[in-house]
C-alpha cells in the first residue's frame, strides 16, 4: 500500500471532509457501459450528479488545471479521475495523468472511481502510480436485476446486452475488488439506489463485496435524469436509504455524507469550487501542446534494412537518427535503442525523452496514442511510406508530408488502431 497517509481522503474518511479536499479531473470521456440513469450529454454549472463536467481535458492540460488548483485551494488532498465516462475506457488518457501527477504532486493521494469493466488489465499499472483508493460502482450482484440496470456493455469492439451483458461486468467487477485489494488498494463500492429494481437487495450487494475485502459502500439515492430510461423513476428518500445503510453495516461500513460529485468537482466536499473554478477548467482545455520554438536537429526513422521507412512504431527494437550533412543530403547520426514494450503510456514518455533531439519520427504506422502523447511532448510523429531520403527532404523542407502517404503500397503495414499499451 502507498506510504500516503490514506485518512487525508474526506471520501473515504468523514471526519476530514472539512478540512481536506479533493479534485475531480475530467480526463476521461468515453465509457464502456450504459447505466439506464446515466445521461453524459448535459452540462449545467448548477448541477451536483456524476457524468457532468463543463470540459475535457487531455493529460498535460488536466496537469496544468492541477497546478492552478493548487494555488486556489492548497487545502486540496486528492487528485481523482471519476469521468465523465469511464477512466479504463480511457485508459492511455487516465494512466498518462497519473504520470504526470506523480511527477508533479507526489504528495496528493491518487484515486480513481469506475464501472469496473475495463479495470483488470491496469490493476498493476495503476499500482506502480500510487493510486492508493478505488471506487467500484455495483449496484447488483445478480444478473437478472444487473440487466434492469444496464443498457449495454461493451468488451473492445462486442456490445452484450441483458444478462449476459449484466454477467459479464458483474465478473469484471468481483475481480477487480480481489485484484485491487491484493495490491493493497483501499476499496469503495457505490451502489446506487433504483426504487423498484434494486433496493431489496443492495444488502446482498454489501454482504458479497464485503467478502472480496471491499473497505466501505456507499449508497447513493438515483437521481431522476431527463432523456433516460429511468427518468421517472422516483428518487429515494432518507425512509428508504437510511434503513438499507443500517443493515447492509452490519456486514461493510458505511459512507453518509456523499455529495454525489460532478465529474470536474474540486473543493472540499461541503464548499464545492466547481462553478468559480469552471473558466478556469475551460482555460486549460484550450492550451495547446508544447511548440517546438527552433527546429531540432534530427529526424527519427523506424527501417528494417535503413533504406525504407517500413517499420511499425511499436515493432521498432531500435531508431536511425539521420540529420543534415555540410555537403548536402543527409546521412545518418547514429541507432538509439528503443524503449521497452509493454508499459503503456510511459513506454512513449519514455521514447519522446529519448528522441527530444529530433524534430520528427517516421515509422510505417502507428497508433494514435503514441502519436498523440509524443506530439505532446514535442516530437511530431508521421506515418510514411517510401525511401528515408525522399522523406527526409520533406521533413527537413517543412513540406508537406501526406504526400508521403501511401505511396509504395502500405509497407510495413498500412493502418493501425493501436490503444498504445503494447505495440502502438
Amino acid at each position: 500500500m502507498s506510504s500516503k497517509d490514506t485518512t487525508k481522503h474526506p471520501c473515504f474518511n468523514k471526519e476530514t471532509a472539512g478540512s481536506c479536499g479533493r479534485v475531480h479531473l475530467p480526463v476521461a470521456p468515453k465509457c464502456n457501459i450504459q447505466c439506464n440513469y446515466c445521461n453524459r450529454k448535459y452540462d449545467c454549472v448548477n448541477e451536483s450528479r456524476p457524468g457532468v463536467t463543463s470540459g475535457v481535458l487531455k493529460p498535460f492540460q488536466a496537469a496544468e488545471y492541477m497546478d492552478k488548483v493548487l494555488e486556489k485551494e492548497p487545502r486540496i488532498t486528492v487528485a481523482g479521475i471519476a469521468g465523465p465516462g469511464d477512466p479504463f475506457a480511457n485508459p492511455t488518457e487516465v494512466l498518462e495523468t497519473m504520470r504526470l501527477l506523480n511527477q508533479r504532486h507526489p504528495e496528493l493521494l491518487f484515486c480513481l472511481s469506475s464501472n469496473g469493466m475495463g479495470i483488470l488489465p491496469y490493476l498493476d499499472d495503476i499500482a506502480e502510480l500510487g493510486v492508493s483508493h478505488v471506487t467500484i460502482t455495483i449496484s447488483a450482484v445478480d444478473p437478472v436485476i444487473g440487466a434492469q440496470i444496464y443498457s449495454w456493455v461493451k468488451d473492445g469492439n462486442v456490445v452484450y446486452r441483458g444478462e449476459k451483458g449484466a454477467e459479464i461486468l458483474l465478473d469484471r467487477q468481483l475481480k477487480a475488488i480481489k485484484g485491487l485489494k491484493e495490491r493493497g488498494i483501499v476499496v469503495k463500492v457505490n451502489s446506487i439506489v433504483i426504487p423498484g429494481v434494486n433496493e431489496e437487495h443492495l444488502v446482498e450487494v454489501a454482504k458479497v463485496v464485503s467478502a472480496l475485502g471491499a473497505d466501505i459502500q456507499n449508497m447513493i439515492p438515483i437521481k431522476p435524469t431527463q432523456d433516460t430510461p429511468f427518468a421517472e423513476v422516483p428518487e429515494p428518500g432518507k425512509e428508504t436509504v437510511l434503513p438499507l445503510r443500517k443493515e447492509a453495516g452490519e456486514y461493510i461500513s458505511q459512507m453518509t455524507h456523499c455529495k454525489r460529485c460532478r465529474a470536474d468537482a474540486v473543493g472540499l466536499l461541503g464548499n464545492d469550487q466547481s462553478v468559480a473554478l469552471c473558466g478556469t477548467l475551460k482555460a486549460c482545455a484550450s492550451l495547446k501542446p508544447i511548440e517546438v520554438k527552433m527546429p531540432k536537429p534530427y529526424v527519427a526513422v523506424a527501417t528494417r534494412e535503413g533504406m525504407l521507412v517500413n517499420q511499425h512504431l511499436g515493432e521498432a527494437k531500435s531508431f536511425q537518427i539521420w540529420g543534415e550533412a555540410e555537403t548536402g543530403g543527409f546521412h545518418m547520426i547514429e541507432e538509439r535503442k528503443a524503449p521497452n514494450a509493454g508499459c503503456g503510456p510511459k513506454r512513449w514518455a519514455d521514447l519522446a525523452a529519448m528522441l527530444n533531439d529530433c524534430r520528427a519520427v517516421l515509422a510505417a504506422a502507428m497508433g494514435e496514442t503514441p502519436q498523440m502523447l509524443l506530439e505532446e511532448h514535442g516530437v511530431k510523429a508521421h506515418v510514411v511510406d517510401g525511401f528515408i531520403q525522399d522523406a527526409l527532404a520533406v521533413v527537413f523542407s517543412e513540406g508537406d508530408i501526406k504526400t508521403l502517404k501511401g505511396r509504395r503500397g502500405g509497407i510495413g503495414g498500412a493502418c493501425c488502431t493501436g490503444t498504445g499499451t503494447s505495440c502502438g
